[in-house]
């Protein structure tokens, strides 16, 4: 990949970026537990194009600065680092893609800057605005302790659990919640058992599918090598009750700007409580939807699954702005 990579400072952090290409800026927002490296499928065919694609490690990942408290993983400084990021770049506006929790921080930013954003593309979770996701206390009654978002809580216990050894979480969390994934159960909740550790119910794969290398594990395992690699990505989760009342404010906004929406039919987000009914709502809470795409056979891991449909829904989108 001919990917420039260099750092940029945003609201005191340093936050490591890979860059491809010149023109108008796209910006790639990548999920948990990712980094730009999410996004190698993309750059190439965005900036062949004609586009300035930019991947961020974002606040806590990777190669990126971790702030030092938790409330500093809050919606609010993760939508402040992307329009913080868009003016450091030089340019005047973007377009967001976004993918698991970089699709919230996306439509988001969308929703409060439509001055800065000029399009938006979610992948994998649909805007729910303006909080983002669910309350814990709302996931509790729904999918009990085990629910993942609300096992994530606790201080110390995931990132321990996920940190023990890197390339094996990396492995299992990829297949597992892919449509590769042999258990033909999925998708279903991310529920840990009574008992049980966070992966159990993710094994170690037998082997790798057609889109997984074990260069691409050893990359994502490297981005995560060291011992608080996850505490910052998990503080993200640890915000969400927070971010109910810091984004109530912004209650009955609607998404103003050309936005897409993209999912596989075996990703887990795609059959939580709620989910089905707010896609329904896409034309309501985005007006300018230019298009709601499913991908058959594909799970969590979107734009890595699916990089060729992904990158035709995504110029095909960007073609008309």
């Amino acid at each position: 990949m001919n990917v420039k990579h260099h750092s940029v400072e945003v609201n005191g952090l340093r936050l490591h970026v890979a860059e491809q290409g010149e023109g108008p800026l796209v910006l790639l927002l990548h999920g948990f537990p990712e980094s730009w490296y999410s996004w190698r499928h993309q750059f190439a065919a965005l900036a062949d194009a004609g586009y300035r694609v930019v991947a961020p490690d974002q606040r806590g990942y990777a190669r990126s600065d971790r702030a030092a408290g938790v409330e500093e993983y809050s919606l609010p400084h993760l939508v402040g680092d992307v329009t913080a990021l868009i003016g450091a770049l030089g340019a005047e506006d973007a377009v967001l893609v976004g993918h698991d929790w970089g699709a919230p921080v996306a439509w988001t930013t969308a929703l409060l800057r439509p001055d800065l954003v000029r399009a938006v593309a979610g992948l994998s979770v649909p805007p729910l605005p303006p909080t983002g996701m669910p309350s814990t206390g709302s996931s509790r009654r729904t999918y009990g302790e085990g629910y993942y978002q609300v096992y994530f809580q606790e201080p110390g216990r995931a990132d321990a659990e996920l940190a023990a050894d890197p390339a094996a979480t990396v492995r299992r969390l990829l297949v597992g919640a892919s449509g590769d994934n042999p258990d033909r159960s999925w998708p279903r909740p991310w529920i840990v058992g009574e008992g049980e550790a966070l992966l159990d119910g993710m094994p170690e794969p037998a082997e790798l599918p057609d889109w997984l290398t074990a260069e691409d594990v050893a990359v994502f395992a490297e981005d995560h090598s060291a011992p608080d690699a996850f505490t910052g990505p998990l503080n993200w989760y640890r915000n969400i009750d927070r971010n109910q009342g810091l984004m109530s404010a912004f209650h009955g906004l609607r998404i103003e700007v050309p936005a897409l929406y993209v999912a596989g039919d075996r990703d887990m987000v795609t059959v939580l409580e709620g989910v089905p009914e707010l896609r329904g709502m896409l034309p309501l809470i985005a007006p300018k939807l230019h298009a709601d795409i499913t991908l058959p056979g594909c799970g969590h891991w979107t734009q890595q699954e699916r990089p060729k449909e992904v990158n035709a829904a995504l110029l095909d989108f960007l073609a008309t702005l």
